[in-house]
């Protein structure tokens, strides 16, 4: 058909150029080879190997502590539903990154400096609507994961410090501390400006998992004649875990800032393919051995299952490295878009230290608030990263297919569109369920904010 684009979606593997693309990433035709100059094309912009450092980096932390408790209070099909997850989430990915590169194709502005690249995807897709629900989510969804990381961090420095020095400090004290030592890490520009991080946290938590997963064994192995009992799965729990392994493959909304950062954009679809597949590899070890080993002694931190000595040790440090750089990683795209706003400039300044360092004030007074994080990590993971992660990337990618203009027409073919439905279909389900639920939870679990204990024990 001669009105039909030449360039279509493909969901088998094939040759282009003497490249494989897989995911159902777009055939790149010749003519459409060429780069577009932008600061992420730069010399010292992201290659595909640090960008998907940046998407693993940013995502396995939590979910590797998490994971395990949502794959008892889910049975053993929460096991099928992390890699159901892993699959849906990347592909939302891939689509989220096409969108982005048919915004450069078709508006030269998005070819340079970008601060909030979601939220542009939202504007051109929806207009005013898309712009303010993506800009909400977004920011609610990376403000929660910072919240997220900081108590974890915490909660594993504590049991560090109790266990090896025998110091009795509470972690609303170890926020403090841990807030102190990170604000100064958050001045710093964008994901370009600091891929060292990624990568140490990518394998901090890489190493953290092999070794967790042979302390499990361990562990088992010590007690091999007591009988592994699993909970009855409810509605309640159930809906619980769903938001909790949506959390754990909900890092898409850092997803366009990091493409944009990278020298070769279109490539965006190969990091996300590797990212997650060693997301993958280090979220199924830990959960099956874990259901399995430990099943109903299994508590929200998997950390707090293990018998205490030097691999378990080892593992809460290496995993607490990850989540204070995968806090920084996550803040990251949420502070820039504030700095928008704020018309705060696009260099290091006073102005940029004083916004960031009063945004980690408010991080650490949630923090303070509701140390409850597994209650809000399924909040998060069923409310907002439903939307950014699950909905909007599949229902922009067709709205901005189907527009009309002054470029050529992006033929999506039916098979496509019913599997970006369906997606969508799914996430609204999910997220809906999944966000009663953990309000229930938090309803039914309350716990009392840090500073009403500390206010009680001074005063005692």
């Amino acid at each position: 058909m001669e009105g039909e684009s030449k360039e279509h979606l493909v969901d088998v593997t094939r040759n282009i150029n003497g490249e494989t693309v897989s995911w159902g990433a777009p055939e790149i035709q010749a003519e459409d080879k060429a780069e577009y100059p932008s600061a992420g094309h730069a010399h010292h912009g992201l290659t595909v190997i640090t960008a998907c450092l940046f998407i693993a980096g940013e995502m396995a932390g939590s979910g590797v502590l998490a994971l395990p408790r949502a794959v008892e209070n889910s049975g053993w099909f929460g096991l099928v539903m992390i890699f159901v997850c892993c699959l849906i989430s990347g592909y939302c990915g891939v689509l989220l990154g096409q969108c982005w590169i048919i915004l450069q194709e078709r508006w030269e502005e998005y070819r340079s400096d970008t601060r909030d690249p979601y939220t542009s995807i939202g504007v051109r897709a929806m207009g005013k609507v898309g712009k303010y629900s993506v800009s909400f989510a977004n920011n609610v969804q990376l403000f929660g994961v910072g919240v997220v990381f900081l108590l974890l961090a915490a909660e594993n420095i504590q049991s560090l410090a109790e266990n090896i020095g025998h110091t009795e400090i509470s972690f609303c004290y170890w926020n403090l501390l841990i807030a102190g030592f990170l604000t100064p890490f958050t001045w710093l520009g964008t994901p370009k400006d600091f891929w060292p991080i990624a990568m140490g946290a990518m394998g901090a938590t890489a190493i953290a998992c092999v070794i967790l997963t042979a302390n499990l064994i361990v562990d088992h192995n010590q007690v091999s004649s007591v009988t592994v009992r699993h909970d009855p799965v409810g509605f309640t729990s159930f809906f619980m875990a769903f938001g909790t392994i949506l959390f754990a493959f909900g890092g898409l909304s850092v997803f366009p800032t990091i493409q944009h950062d990278m020298k070769k954009p279109k490539e965006f679809w190969k990091s996300v393919t590797i990212g997650y597949s060693i997301v993958l590899c280090m979220y199924i070890p830990v959960s099956a051995v874990a259901y399995f080993f430990l099943g109903h002694k299994l508590d929200d931190n998997i950390l707090r299952s293990v018998t205490p000595g030097p691999m378990l040790y080892i593992v809460e440090i290496l995993l607490t490295l990850h989540l204070m750089m995968g806090l920084v990683l996550v803040l990251n795209p949420f502070l820039q878009e504030l700095e928008e706003i704020f018309r705060v400039p696009n260099k290091f300044g006073w102005k940029r230290c004083l916004l960031r360092t009063c945004v980690m004030a408010c991080v650490l007074f949630v923090t303070e608030s509701i140390p409850h994080f597994g209650a809000i990590l399924s909040l998060v993971g069923g409310s907002t990263v439903t939307f950014t992660t699950f909905i909007c990337p599949p229902f922009f990618y067709l709205r901005l297919c189907a527009m009309k203009g002054d470029w050529k027409e992006k033929f999506v073919p039916l098979h496509v569109k019913v599997m970006c439905w369906e997606i969508i279909l799914i996430g609204l389900i999910g997220g809906i369920a999944s966000t009663y639920s953990a309000i229930l939870h938090l309803a039914n679990t309350f716990v009392p904010p840090c500073y009403v204990n500390i206010t009680a024990a001074d005063a005692a």
